[in-house]
């Protein structure tokens, strides 16, 4: 997965749990974004397991439309990937979840905010339109400055279906490619990949903008019949709530 494909500029505000997770470059001195994440706690962001490494040393940025501008970066004092994550495997293996715990709790506002978590029982029915975020690439390549945050709109597609089209990309592989804790979501226009990796899959449920999923891996942006897959949130509340 390398890039939203089809997604268009978000507006100011409309993604408030928006993060974006950096690492050092030491070659341009500079915080690079790295990865997607959602602001879950004022205090806690949720990402992807196959973002961390062991050892390695992470900033967040908040509140933030365009990369770079104007970065109030906060440090992250503790990384937690799930225990189940199989870095070996990465994220095609399942339990591809992390949690960060910021040095110091943000102070929520209008362009700072956190997203709602789902209920362990819930179900999105297929053809559910749902929202991803990210600063990937575009369908046209790297994204451009003034590097603004890109949104796309993406179907729920039936677990059955996706699993059935991944097989067929893979027909070597006898194992099931979708996991229980997977949720798959894109059409051919619109999808996400890499460099939004870790960032949120929202749906508007009952009043409420709820995280469904959490980007993790695909095969071809945007290809005909053959969506992005999510982690799916649902499947680690509990976890998740061990920390909270």
């Amino acid at each position: 997965m390398d890039r939203i494909s089809g997604g268009y500029d978000a507006a100011t505000g409309q993604w408030p749990w928006q993060i974006s997770i950096r690492t050092f470059d030491p070659k341009l001195q500079l915080w690079q974004h790295k990865c997607g994440g959602s602001l879950i706690h004022p205090q806690w962001v949720l990402t992807a397991a196959h973002c961390t490494s062991p050892g390695e040393a992470y900033r967040i940025q908040a509140g933030q439309l365009r990369l770079y501008h104007h970065d109030h970066l906060v440090k992250v004092k503790l990384v937690v990937p799930h225990p189940k994550f199989t870095r070996s495997w990465s994220a095609e293996a399942g339990a591809d979840i992390a949690l960060m715990k910021l040095q110091v709790p943000l102070r929520l506002s209008a362009s700072i905010n956190v997203v709602s978590l789902p209920n362990a029982g819930l179900r999105v029915k297929p053809r559910t339109l749902c929202w991803v975020t990210g600063w990937g690439f575009t369908k046209d390549g790297p994204l451009d400055h003034p590097y603004r945050l890109q949104e796309a709109a993406v179907p729920v597609v039936d677990k059955v279906v996706c699993e059935w089209h991944y097989q067929d990309l893979f027909p070597n592989i006898t194992q099931p490619l979708i996991k229980k804790d997977m949720v798959c979501a894109g059409n051919k226009d619109q999808d996400a990949c890499q460099g939004d990796s870790g960032g949120p899959l929202v749906c508007y449920l009952t009043g409420n903008w709820v995280q469904v999923g959490i980007v993790s891996w695909g095969n071809i942006c945007g290809q005909l019949s053959v969506p992005g897959v999510y982690t799916k949130v649902a499947s680690y509340v509990s976890w998740i709530h061990q920390f909270l």
